[in-house]
Parts: C-alpha cells; structure tokens; sequence
C-alpha cells in the first residue's frame, strides 16, 4: 500500500509515541533528553549514527558522555526493529536518535548494493525503488513493534525536518529529502505528540493541528 494515502485509523499505536522534528542545530536531541529524563523512569538510547570520520568519532563520544550514567546505550544504525525490542527489554523509555542518520545508512547501503549488483551504472529507478520499499517496509514494522510494546512503554523518535531549504542538486539527495518527508509523515501521523523545534524552543505541532477549525 502507498504510504501517502494510509490514514491513522490504518496503524494504531497504543503505547506512547513521540516524535521531534527540526532543523539543524534546533535543539531536537537536547530537547529529547530533558523529555526522555523527566519521566523518571528507565531510559534505553538507540544511537543510529556511524562513525564514519575522526568529526563523527568524536561527536558520538561526546554524545556518549553526555548521557545520564544509568541511561542504556544501544548502538543500530540500520536494523530499528530489533534495537526497540532490545531496549523495550532494558527501559520503559526509548529514546531513538536519530531517523534521519538511519535512514542514511539504508540509502548508503541499497545504493551500495545496487552499485555493486550493476558494474556498469546504476540504475537510478531501480535503486530509488528498492530503497522507497525498504524505507517503507521497515517503517511499518518500527510502528508494529511500538505497537505491540504496550501502554507502559515510551519511544521518542529525533528526527530532521529537511524540507525548508533548497532542492537538491543530485537524485540521491532528492530521493532521500523525499523519502524522509514521507517517513516523518507517517510517524507523525500516529504520534500522540508531535514538537517541532525552533531555536531551542518545542512547538507541540500536533496539539495545535487536532485544535485548528475553520
């Protein structure tokens, strides 16, 4: 089924689901630690983020450092499902940072295949395609697991709103700005609660959107 016509009453999550959205810089992870810590319960972080450079080593040691000590840390960068079973085992809170670096890794990896599968070229369609149906599977499978955790468990989802600025120049950057659009539509679309972060500060979108009327 296209992810663009599911309507909320098609997928149903009956424990708590979060989800905070910004730009760069906006204060998302900092805003979801404060959220994550004020409950007072377990928290487990699932850390999707690669350590692809020496910046990126030490920007998740940093992250690392940062973190409350009693706080679980399970590092995923591509299988979601699995990591919020695991941290469902360990904690009542999930704290998962971010979808934008997790859906990164899966373009990077189906782009890799494809690359791989293809010596000549690759095929633009045809990766677009594999990595639009992985995105779109994996997403519905996160929401079945979060569905399935019950009403004592919370997953708080960091995620980037990269719809504001330019188009891209090159086709994995549109295909990725696009499919992250979609992947935030549908979380939001089953969240209980929706922020969206502006200079520091959280606007509870989704509280504002079921109050709007004409």
């Amino acid at each position: 089924m296209n992810d663009d016509h599911m309507t909320s009453s098609e997928q149903t999550v009956t424990s708590r689901l979060i989800v905070i959205l910004g730009g760069a810089r906006s204060g998302k992870s900092a805003f979801a630690e404060r959220l994550a810590a004020s409950r007072g319960e377990s928290v487990a972080f699932i850390a999707t983020a690669t350590a692809g450079d020496d910046e990126m080593r030490e920007r998740i040691a940093r992250h690392r450092a940062s973190r409350p000590k009693g706080w679980h840390t399970l590092e995923e960068p591509l299988d979601l499902v699995r990591a919020v079973s695991q941290a469902a085992a360990l904690a009542d809170v999930l704290l998962l940072d971010c979808m934008t670096l997790w859906l990164g890794n899966v373009l990077l990896q189906t782009s890799g295949q494809q690359e791989k599968d293809d010596e000549s070229e690759v095929e633009f369609h045809t990766t677009g395609k594999l990595f639009d149906e992985r995105a779109s599977k994996e997403i519905e499978a996160l929401l079945a697991v979060v569905n399935s955790l019950g009403p004592n468990k919370t997953l708080i989802v960091v995620t980037n709103e990269v719809g504001f600025g330019v188009v891209p120049a090159y086709f994995l950057g549109r295909l990725y700005r696009d499919r992250l659009g979609y992947v935030n539509q549908r979380l939001a679309q089953v969240a209980e609660r929706v922020y969206l972060m502006v200079a520091g500060i959280a606007v509870d979108i989704k509280r504002l959107h079921e109050e709007a009327s004409l």
